[in-house]
């Protein structure tokens, strides 16, 4: 039976799993890496760090599984995370974090020649790192986003990416092309090829076969970011599905048949198969609520909760004052006053008023553009919440499920799968 593997790298380290035929997991395994170097607002680490953890990786899988029945292997990794490399793929320096924020000349460097809606605005953009590095850098052959530098390793070829991880480097999924306005930075000749996520583009290299034992037939697929990745393993798939992850964050996203874009509100889309893939994410979320409690304090109080009777309480629950999803205010205070002597009321509050945002964050979307979801999935350490579930299909009107797997590696493995 043919065998998938899907390579997810995050902020921490990496997982990998092999899919057999039936979408069934056959084996999964993870490694972690040191955390990023940090200074102010600056967040690097060295490429060659992910690679001597991804090889420790496939040969633990490998070890578990018919290495010589794998068909296809697909990477995904952190949005906006790059780094340039010399002619053979070596890197020429550590490659910069989805979070790094160093390159805020260089942003607005960008943002004299990038459209009003561009991904790729602000010091946070995968762009605005790429310049940065391109200035210290100048005899840099390729620009390679993280998941890119990985497959690179894999396949021998450093000059591909997919179209979801070259959107916040400035790809346009419209036109699916690199725009014009890029040339004028004069870092066009190392951007890579965008490709589909999905797409075969060619064999494993000799020495990683032999390496693993895997076959000389093993497929690299291009693959996607990790959120993507994430959503694609709950199997949502149709317009009108959508997918709410109540993480440390709240975070939203729906498919929808035309893209949408809103920088004020931070809403893009990505191209997902014959479809868009739109989102937004709220400032509130977990990280709000363990200000207030511990998770064993929020376990115990959970039996207590009273989803069929509302506390009547109106609460915004932040950290800090600003919002930018649903409403685009830097100045939006948090509100959680008053505040009730029961510590479960109190609690129950807040899970309503982060409810009500993910209503009015599903509501931003539709006026945008996107429908109204048809159901939603729910991935994240909240997910387990039932009467939160119940308090949240009450608000939104829609039927909510906790989604059956929500791992990244496992939505990139379906990626390979789906290529051949």
């Amino acid at each position: 039976m043919a065998l998938y593997i899907g390579i997810d790298l995050g902020t921490s380290g990496c997982r990998a799993c092999a899919l057999d035929e039936n979408r069934q997991i056959v084996h999964i395994c993870s490694r972690n890496w040191p955390a990023p170097l940090t200074e102010k607002n600056a967040l690097e680490q060295d490429a060659r760090l992910w690679w001597q953890e991804v090889e420790q990786l496939l040969s633990e899988l490998c070890q578990q599984i018919d290495a010589t029945q794998v068909a296809a292997i697909a990477v995904d990794g952190t949005s906006g995370t790059v780094l340039v490399t010399d002619e053979k793929g070596e890197p020429l320096a550590p490659a910069l974090m989805y979070n790094d924020n160093r390159a805020i000349e260089q942003a607005r460097h960008i943002a004299r020649h990038a459209p009003e809606n561009s991904p790729a605005s602000g010091a946070g953009s995968g762009l605005a790192r790429l310049l940065w590095l391109y200035e210290h850098n100048p005899v840099a052959s390729h620009a390679l986003h993280q998941a890119d530098w990985v497959l690179g390793k894999l396949s021998g070829r450093f000059n591909i990416s997919d179209e979801n991880n070259a959107l916040k480097t400035g790809y346009d999924p419209v036109k699916r092309e690199w725009p014009g306005w890029i040339n004028s930075l004069g870092i066009r000749h190392l951007l890579p090829e965008a490709i589909p996520p999905g797409t075969d583009i060619g064999c494993l290299t000799d020495s990683i076969c032999q390496q693993f034992g895997l076959a000389r037939t093993t497929r690299v697929i291009s693959g996607t970011t990790d959120s993507i990745a994430a959503f694609l393993a709950t199997g949502a798939s149709q317009p009108g599905e959508a997918v709410t992850s109540l993480g440390s964050t709240l975070v939203l996203k729906i498919i929808c048949e035309q893209p949408v874009f809103n920088a004020d509100y931070g809403i893009y889309s990505h191209r997902l198969g014959n479809y868009w893939l739109a989102g937004g994410a709220s400032n509130s979320g977990g990280t709000v609520l363990k200000q207030f409690f511990t998770d064993q304090q929020m376990r115990d109080m959970t039996s207590q909760l009273q989803p069929e009777q509302t506390t009547g309480l109106d609460y915004y629950p932040l950290l800090k004052k600003g919002e930018r999803f649903p409403q685009s205010d830097p100045e939006l205070q948090p509100k959680l006053e008053p505040r009730p002597e029961q510590p479960v009321v109190f609690f129950q509050a807040m899970l309503e008023g982060i409810a009500r945002i993910e209503h009015k964050g599903y509501q931003k979307l539709h006026e945008l553009g996107t429908p109204y979801p048809v159901n939603i999935r729910t991935a994240g350490g909240g997910s387990v919440n039932l009467a939160w579930r119940r308090i949240r299909q009450d608000i939104t009107g829609v039927n909510i499920t906790t989604a059956d797997n929500t791992e990244a590696c496992v939505g990139t493995a379906l990626l390979a799968m789906q290529a051949v």
